[in-house]
Protein backbone atom coordinates (compact mmCIF):
# COMPACT_ATOMS: atom_id res chain seq x y z
CA UNK A 1 0.00 0.00 0.00
CA UNK A 2 1.58 3.50 -0.67
CA UNK A 3 3.22 4.59 2.18
CA UNK A 4 2.49 8.54 2.06
CA UNK A 5 -1.10 7.02 2.55
CA UNK A 6 -0.33 4.97 5.31
CA UNK A 7 1.58 7.96 7.26
CA UNK A 8 -1.73 10.09 6.25
CA UNK A 9 -4.23 11.48 8.26
CA UNK A 10 -6.65 9.66 6.36
CA UNK A 11 -5.24 6.56 7.18
CA UNK A 12 -5.57 6.91 10.68
CA UNK A 13 -8.75 8.18 10.54
CA UNK A 14 -10.09 5.12 8.30
CA UNK A 15 -8.01 2.96 11.64
CA UNK A 16 -10.01 4.39 14.38
CA UNK A 17 -13.10 4.44 12.62
CA UNK A 18 -12.27 0.17 12.01
CA UNK A 19 -11.25 -0.04 15.56
CA UNK A 20 -14.91 1.56 16.61
CA UNK A 21 -16.75 -0.32 14.19
CA UNK A 22 -15.28 -3.47 15.88
CA UNK A 23 -16.61 -2.73 19.19
CA UNK A 24 -19.94 -1.18 18.16
CA UNK A 25 -21.92 -4.65 19.14
CA UNK A 26 -20.53 -4.65 23.07
CA UNK A 27 -21.93 -1.60 23.43
CA UNK A 28 -25.36 -0.51 21.15
CA UNK A 29 -28.28 -2.78 20.81
CA UNK A 30 -28.96 -4.72 17.61
CA UNK A 31 -31.28 -3.05 15.39
CA UNK A 32 -27.96 -0.11 15.57
CA UNK A 33 -25.59 -3.23 14.68
CA UNK A 34 -28.51 -4.13 11.92
CA UNK A 35 -28.30 -0.61 10.32
CA UNK A 36 -24.52 -0.41 10.28
CA UNK A 37 -24.60 -3.94 8.05
CA UNK A 38 -27.03 -2.19 5.85
CA UNK A 39 -24.64 0.55 5.75
CA UNK A 40 -22.18 -1.48 5.35
CA UNK A 41 -23.64 -3.21 1.96
CA UNK A 42 -25.24 0.28 0.57
CA UNK A 43 -21.66 1.41 1.10
CA UNK A 44 -19.99 -1.29 -0.91
CA UNK A 45 -22.31 -0.77 -3.96
CA UNK A 46 -21.92 2.95 -4.04
CA UNK A 47 -18.58 2.25 -4.27
CA UNK A 48 -18.53 0.11 -7.38
CA UNK A 49 -20.41 2.57 -9.38
CA UNK A 50 -18.36 5.46 -8.28
CA UNK A 51 -15.54 3.45 -10.05
CA UNK A 52 -16.91 4.06 -13.38
CA UNK A 53 -18.89 7.65 -12.60
CA UNK A 54 -16.78 9.46 -10.63
CA UNK A 55 -13.10 7.87 -11.71
CA UNK A 56 -13.80 6.44 -15.14
CA UNK A 57 -16.53 8.99 -16.41
CA UNK A 58 -19.06 6.23 -17.81
CA UNK A 59 -22.99 6.73 -16.85
CA UNK A 60 -23.68 3.53 -15.44
CA UNK A 61 -27.36 4.43 -15.16
CA UNK A 62 -28.80 0.55 -14.17
CA UNK A 63 -25.67 -0.06 -11.56
CA UNK A 64 -28.07 -2.07 -9.41
CA UNK A 65 -28.98 -4.73 -12.15
CA UNK A 66 -25.24 -6.47 -11.13
CA UNK A 67 -26.23 -6.00 -7.72
CA UNK A 68 -29.27 -7.86 -8.21
CA UNK A 69 -27.49 -10.49 -10.86
CA UNK A 70 -24.93 -11.31 -7.76
CA UNK A 71 -28.05 -11.78 -5.35
CA UNK A 72 -29.76 -13.88 -7.39
CA UNK A 73 -27.14 -16.02 -8.59
CA UNK A 74 -26.41 -17.07 -5.00
CA UNK A 75 -29.34 -17.17 -3.38
CA UNK A 76 -30.33 -19.78 -6.42
CA UNK A 77 -27.68 -21.81 -5.68
CA UNK A 78 -28.03 -22.24 -1.95
CA UNK A 79 -31.97 -22.48 -2.52
CA UNK A 80 -32.35 -24.92 -5.34
CA UNK A 81 -28.59 -26.95 -5.17
CA UNK A 82 -26.54 -28.74 -2.45
CA UNK A 83 -22.97 -26.70 -3.58
CA UNK A 84 -21.22 -25.48 -0.43
CA UNK A 85 -22.01 -22.21 0.78
CA UNK A 86 -18.79 -20.88 0.01
CA UNK A 87 -19.00 -22.01 -3.89
CA UNK A 88 -22.50 -19.60 -4.21
CA UNK A 89 -20.81 -16.72 -2.16
CA UNK A 90 -17.88 -16.57 -5.29
CA UNK A 91 -20.26 -17.46 -8.04
CA UNK A 92 -22.79 -14.33 -6.93
CA UNK A 93 -19.86 -12.01 -8.04
CA UNK A 94 -18.48 -14.10 -11.30
CA UNK A 95 -21.78 -13.70 -12.77
CA UNK A 96 -22.37 -10.40 -12.21
CA UNK A 97 -18.85 -9.34 -13.65
CA UNK A 98 -19.66 -12.32 -16.56
CA UNK A 99 -23.06 -10.02 -16.70
CA UNK A 100 -21.16 -6.58 -16.76
CA UNK A 101 -18.90 -8.06 -19.75
CA UNK A 102 -21.80 -8.84 -21.84
CA UNK A 103 -23.55 -5.69 -21.47
CA UNK A 104 -19.89 -3.82 -21.32
CA UNK A 105 -19.13 -5.35 -24.80
CA UNK A 106 -21.78 -3.78 -26.36
CA UNK A 107 -22.59 -0.40 -24.71
CA UNK A 108 -18.83 0.63 -23.94
CA UNK A 109 -18.88 1.57 -28.18
CA UNK A 110 -21.35 4.53 -27.27
CA UNK A 111 -20.11 7.81 -25.46
CA UNK A 112 -21.90 9.40 -22.10
CA UNK A 113 -25.27 9.28 -22.33
CA UNK A 114 -25.76 6.95 -25.04
CA UNK A 115 -24.07 4.59 -22.92
CA UNK A 116 -25.80 5.28 -20.33
CA UNK A 117 -29.62 4.49 -21.94
CA UNK A 118 -28.59 1.40 -23.48
CA UNK A 119 -27.18 0.14 -20.31
CA UNK A 120 -30.56 1.37 -18.52
CA UNK A 121 -32.66 -0.89 -21.63
CA UNK A 122 -30.22 -3.37 -21.27
CA UNK A 123 -30.55 -4.05 -17.41
CA UNK A 124 -34.30 -3.37 -18.11
CA UNK A 125 -34.46 -6.49 -20.38
CA UNK A 126 -32.54 -8.90 -16.82
CA UNK A 127 -35.04 -7.19 -14.77
CA UNK A 128 -37.73 -8.21 -16.52
CA UNK A 129 -36.71 -12.27 -16.59
CA UNK A 130 -36.46 -12.09 -12.93
CA UNK A 131 -39.91 -10.49 -12.92
CA UNK A 132 -41.20 -12.44 -14.80
CA UNK A 133 -39.68 -16.14 -15.10
CA UNK A 134 -41.96 -17.87 -11.68
CA UNK A 135 -40.87 -20.73 -12.19
CA UNK A 136 -36.44 -20.37 -11.71
CA UNK A 137 -36.93 -16.70 -9.74
CA UNK A 138 -40.31 -16.81 -7.89
CA UNK A 139 -41.06 -13.82 -10.04
CA UNK A 140 -42.10 -10.52 -7.98
CA UNK A 141 -42.54 -13.05 -4.78
CA UNK A 142 -38.56 -13.30 -5.05
CA UNK A 143 -36.30 -15.91 -2.91
CA UNK A 144 -36.96 -16.06 0.94
CA UNK A 145 -35.51 -18.23 4.09
CA UNK A 146 -32.14 -18.67 1.72
CA UNK A 147 -30.30 -20.91 3.79
CA UNK A 148 -26.71 -19.62 5.53
CA UNK A 149 -23.91 -21.73 6.83
CA UNK A 150 -24.62 -21.88 10.69
CA UNK A 151 -22.21 -19.79 11.83
CA UNK A 152 -24.29 -17.37 9.56
CA UNK A 153 -26.90 -16.99 12.08
CA UNK A 154 -27.31 -14.26 14.23
CA UNK A 155 -26.81 -10.05 14.30
CA UNK A 156 -23.49 -10.23 15.30
CA UNK A 157 -21.20 -12.82 13.08
CA UNK A 158 -23.56 -11.26 10.06
CA UNK A 159 -21.93 -7.95 11.08
CA UNK A 160 -18.54 -8.66 11.62
CA UNK A 161 -18.55 -11.30 8.36
CA UNK A 162 -19.97 -7.97 6.76
CA UNK A 163 -17.79 -5.77 8.20
CA UNK A 164 -14.54 -8.19 7.16
CA UNK A 165 -15.55 -8.68 3.50
CA UNK A 166 -16.41 -4.69 2.97
CA UNK A 167 -13.51 -3.77 4.73
CA UNK A 168 -11.23 -6.04 2.55
CA UNK A 169 -12.99 -4.73 -0.36
CA UNK A 170 -12.30 -0.72 -0.02
CA UNK A 171 -8.50 -2.04 0.57
CA UNK A 172 -8.91 -3.64 -2.46
CA UNK A 173 -10.67 -0.89 -4.66
CA UNK A 174 -8.11 1.90 -2.92
CA UNK A 175 -5.03 -0.25 -4.30
CA UNK A 176 -7.18 -0.18 -8.08
CA UNK A 177 -7.83 3.53 -7.37
CA UNK A 178 -4.01 4.49 -6.65
CA UNK A 179 -2.56 1.91 -9.44
CA UNK A 180 -1.44 2.63 -13.01
CA UNK A 181 -4.90 1.35 -14.19
CA UNK A 182 -6.61 4.02 -11.83
CA UNK A 183 -5.05 7.10 -13.07
CA UNK A 184 -5.44 6.13 -16.63
CA UNK A 185 -9.24 5.60 -16.34
CA UNK A 186 -9.38 9.41 -14.22
CA UNK A 187 -7.04 10.59 -17.01
CA UNK A 188 -9.54 9.08 -19.79
CA UNK A 189 -12.55 10.48 -18.11
CA UNK A 190 -10.94 13.92 -17.91
CA UNK A 191 -10.03 13.82 -21.93
CA UNK A 192 -10.28 10.21 -23.71
CA UNK A 193 -9.12 11.99 -26.99
CA UNK A 194 -6.04 13.03 -25.63
CA UNK A 195 -5.55 9.47 -24.57
CA UNK A 196 -6.11 7.45 -27.78
CA UNK A 197 -3.70 10.10 -29.18
CA UNK A 198 -1.13 8.65 -27.01
CA UNK A 199 -1.88 5.26 -27.85
CA UNK A 200 -4.31 4.59 -24.81
CA UNK A 201 -6.74 1.60 -25.58
CA UNK A 202 -9.91 4.01 -23.98
CA UNK A 203 -12.59 1.27 -24.88
CA UNK A 204 -10.10 -1.90 -23.28
CA UNK A 205 -9.79 0.18 -19.89
CA UNK A 206 -13.53 0.68 -20.07
CA UNK A 207 -14.43 -2.12 -20.60
CA UNK A 208 -11.96 -3.86 -17.84
CA UNK A 209 -13.31 -0.97 -15.24
CA UNK A 210 -17.19 -2.26 -15.93
CA UNK A 211 -15.69 -5.67 -14.67
CA UNK A 212 -14.53 -4.67 -11.71
CA UNK A 213 -17.20 -2.30 -10.83
CA UNK A 214 -19.43 -4.75 -11.64
CA UNK A 215 -17.81 -7.56 -9.84
CA UNK A 216 -17.76 -5.89 -6.63
CA UNK A 217 -21.28 -4.65 -7.23
CA UNK A 218 -21.74 -8.94 -7.39
CA UNK A 219 -20.06 -9.58 -3.54
CA UNK A 220 -22.53 -6.29 -2.03
CA UNK A 221 -25.54 -9.19 -3.60
CA UNK A 222 -24.42 -11.69 -2.43
CA UNK A 223 -23.30 -9.95 1.43
CA UNK A 224 -27.19 -8.58 0.98
CA UNK A 225 -28.35 -12.37 1.22
CA UNK A 226 -25.93 -13.43 3.87
CA UNK A 227 -28.29 -10.25 5.56
CA UNK A 228 -31.53 -10.47 5.00
CA UNK A 229 -32.08 -14.01 4.02
CA UNK A 230 -33.81 -13.12 0.45
CA UNK A 231 -33.62 -11.70 -2.67
CA UNK A 232 -36.11 -9.89 -4.71
CA UNK A 233 -36.77 -8.52 -8.57
CA UNK A 234 -36.49 -4.69 -6.88
CA UNK A 235 -32.68 -5.25 -6.42
CA UNK A 236 -32.79 -5.03 -9.81
CA UNK A 237 -35.04 -2.15 -10.30
CA UNK A 238 -33.80 1.24 -11.99
CA UNK A 239 -34.13 3.56 -9.07
CA UNK A 240 -32.77 1.44 -6.56
CA UNK A 241 -30.06 2.06 -9.22
CA UNK A 242 -30.74 5.96 -9.08
CA UNK A 243 -31.01 6.04 -5.27
CA UNK A 244 -27.14 4.83 -5.43
CA UNK A 245 -26.30 7.32 -8.30
CA UNK A 246 -27.57 9.96 -5.60
CA UNK A 247 -25.01 8.52 -2.86
CA UNK A 248 -22.39 9.02 -5.46
CA UNK A 249 -23.59 12.55 -5.94
CA UNK A 250 -23.92 13.32 -2.18
CA UNK A 251 -20.52 12.15 -0.66
CA UNK A 252 -18.73 13.74 -3.76
CA UNK A 253 -18.28 11.44 -6.50
CA UNK A 254 -15.03 12.73 -7.28
CA UNK A 255 -13.53 11.51 -3.92
CA UNK A 256 -12.72 7.64 -2.97
CA UNK A 257 -14.97 7.63 0.33
CA UNK A 258 -17.50 10.23 -0.72
CA UNK A 259 -19.92 6.90 -1.41
CA UNK A 260 -19.24 5.70 2.00
CA UNK A 261 -20.66 9.25 3.26
CA UNK A 262 -23.11 9.11 0.69
CA UNK A 263 -24.49 5.60 1.45
CA UNK A 264 -24.47 5.88 5.03
CA UNK A 265 -26.63 9.39 4.79
CA UNK A 266 -29.29 8.13 2.31
CA UNK A 267 -29.73 4.68 4.92
CA UNK A 268 -29.85 6.98 7.76
CA UNK A 269 -32.87 9.31 6.40
CA UNK A 270 -34.66 6.49 4.97
CA UNK A 271 -34.60 4.62 8.12
CA UNK A 272 -34.98 7.36 10.80
CA UNK A 273 -36.98 10.10 8.93
CA UNK A 274 -38.69 6.90 7.63
CA UNK A 275 -39.57 5.82 11.18
CA UNK A 276 -41.29 9.96 11.71
CA UNK A 277 -43.25 10.29 7.92
CA UNK A 278 -43.54 8.67 4.76
CA UNK A 279 -42.45 11.51 3.10
CA UNK A 280 -38.55 10.71 3.93
CA UNK A 281 -37.85 11.38 0.45
CA UNK A 282 -39.38 14.76 0.48
CA UNK A 283 -36.49 15.92 3.15
CA UNK A 284 -33.91 13.75 0.77
CA UNK A 285 -34.74 16.03 -1.96
CA UNK A 286 -34.44 18.91 -0.29
CA UNK A 287 -31.00 17.64 1.06
CA UNK A 288 -29.71 17.32 -2.08
CA UNK A 289 -31.51 20.97 -3.57
CA UNK A 290 -29.30 22.27 -0.77
CA UNK A 291 -26.10 19.94 -1.35
CA UNK A 292 -26.37 20.90 -5.36
CA UNK A 293 -26.59 25.09 -4.59
CA UNK A 294 -24.12 25.20 -1.75
CA UNK A 295 -21.56 21.80 -2.07
CA UNK A 296 -21.89 20.85 -5.36
CA UNK A 297 -18.43 18.79 -4.90
CA UNK A 298 -20.29 16.64 -2.25
CA UNK A 299 -19.67 16.19 1.55
CA UNK A 300 -16.34 14.78 0.89
CA UNK A 301 -15.56 16.86 -1.98
CA UNK A 302 -15.99 20.10 0.43
CA UNK A 303 -13.98 18.87 3.27
CA UNK A 304 -10.65 17.83 0.57
CA UNK A 305 -10.87 21.41 -0.33
CA UNK A 306 -11.05 22.74 2.46
CA UNK A 307 -8.29 20.68 3.43
CA UNK A 308 -6.35 21.24 0.55
CA UNK A 309 -6.85 25.50 1.69
CA UNK A 310 -5.48 24.77 5.37
CA UNK A 311 -2.69 22.86 4.00
CA UNK A 312 -1.54 25.74 1.19
CA UNK A 313 -1.76 28.38 3.76
CA UNK A 314 0.49 26.50 5.87
CA UNK A 315 2.50 26.00 3.44
CA UNK A 316 2.87 29.14 2.51
CA UNK A 317 3.04 30.47 6.27
CA UNK A 318 6.23 27.96 6.29
CA UNK A 319 7.84 29.48 3.35
CA UNK A 320 7.16 33.27 4.12
CA UNK A 321 9.46 32.48 7.19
Amino acid sequence: MNQDFIRSRSFRWSTLLFIVLLLVPFFTGRFNVYILAVIFVTALLAMSLNLLVGHGGLYQFHHAVFYGVGAYTAGLLLSKTAVPAWVAFAAGPLAAAATGLVIGLICVRLNKLYFGMLQISLGSLVWIIALRWYDLTGGDDGIHGIPLPEMLTGTTPVYYFLLTVVTVCLILMFLIYKSPFGATLRAIRDNPQRCEAVGINVRRHQLLAIVIATFFAGVAGVLFVVLEGSVFPDMLFWVLSLEVFIMCLLGGWFTFFGPVVGAAVMVALRTFAGSYTEYWTLILGIVLILLIFFLPEGIMGFNFRRWARTRSRRADARNAE
